[in-house]
């Protein structure tokens, strides 16, 4: 791991324990967290320009690969906040279709 990148993952783990994004875990001890939970956890709650240093430090397929696997499947949950991200981050030109082709193809991959 780059100087650098360790430093913004950090930064942006720091960030998140103040935004209290981590409320139901007992963070005590813990320095750091697995990237999946670091992409999640900001795209979810931090604002752009912490966003903007996920892709710093992350290729953009796996910040996409993620949010696709753990955010774009929430339904209504997430809705606003992932029609942004498809089109902002994302560049997907009708983000309501694609969330709905991907929330149904999780729902089936269970049937």
């Amino acid at each position: 791991m780059r100087a650098n990148e360790a430093i913004i993952k950090s930064e942006l783990f720091e960030k998140l324990k103040e935004e209290n994004a981590f409320w139901s875990y007992n963070m005590d001890g813990v320095e750091r967290i697995n990237d999946r939970m670091l992409i999640v956890k900001t795209l979810v709650h931090l604002d752009l320009s912490e966003i903007d240093k996920l892709f710093q430090i992350f290729p953009f397929e796996k910040i996409k690969r993620v949010w696709r696997e753990e955010l774009a499947i929430s339904g209504e949950y997430y809705h606003t906040l992932n029609r942004f991200l498809a089109w902002w981050y994302f560049n997907i030109k009708n983000p309501d279709q694609y969330l709905k082709t991907v929330e149904t193809k999780h729902i089936n991959s269970f049937v």
